[in-house]
């Protein structure tokens, strides 16, 4: 009988395959400051940023609107931001009418304008509801950004920003993704009020 891994190996393990991956993120900064200085175009253009995902990915796309709606690290105006996954009775009627790959493509197509900012998040870059969902929004003109794992997927063809984890393990690359995604929270947050504060002083 195989020996079944204790909670110290499993432990160790968890935290040597996280920092091997978090150090290997400084590869993908370039496009992290790319997604950020659109993000915060949109936000000055009055635009808005959308967010959606399957499962793990659907809660990170909610944490993420949340930071950016009510707060990060600082008091502010809030940004607008969205997360397609949230209200179950667009959720279920589109999955009943139109399939459920259709769920977040047909919000996007309602919600989603010239110059907003749409995010979709996959670990494995292939589902399909949320690569229709960029596909929508850069038919729309919007802003398209794909969170993906090693590989890409499909998602890769529909992203004009696509930030790509180096790891195939779901738990890894999700944890990864929220840190992406605080990052993206902190930068557009200080933009936005050092934007805000300069607009107060123009009127004074």
């Amino acid at each position: 009988m195989a020996e079944t891994p204790n909670a110290s190996r499993i432990f160790e393990k968890a935290v040597a395959d996280h920092l091997a991956v978090i150090q290997a993120l400084p590869s993908q900064q370039r496009v992290l400051e790319q997604i950020a200085s659109e993000m915060v175009l949109a936000a000055r253009m009055g635009g808005k940023i959308l967010w959606c995902g399957n499962g793990g990915s659907a809660a990170d796309a909610q944490h993420l609107a949340a930071e950016f709606v009510v707060r990060f690290r600082h008091d502010r105006r809030g940004i607008p931001s969205i997360a397609l996954t949230t209200d179950t009775s667009i959720l279920t009627a589109a999955s009943n009418d139109f399939g459920y790959e259709h769920i977040f493509q047909r919000q996007v197509e309602v919600l989603a304008a010239k110059g907003d900012v749409v995010v979709g998040i996959s670990t494995s870059g292939n589902s399909r509801n949320v690569y229709l969902a960029l596909e929508a929004a850069r038919k729309l003109g919007a802003v398209t950004v794909a969170f993906t794992g090693k590989g890409c997927g499909k998602l890769a063809a529909w992203a004009d920003f696509l930030f790509a984890v180096p790891s195939s393990d779901t738990a890894r690359i999700q944890e990864a993704h929220i840190l992406a995604g605080h990052v993206l929270c902190e930068i557009l947050e200080l933009e936005w009020m050092q934007s805000h504060a300069k607009s107060r002083v123009l009127t004074v």
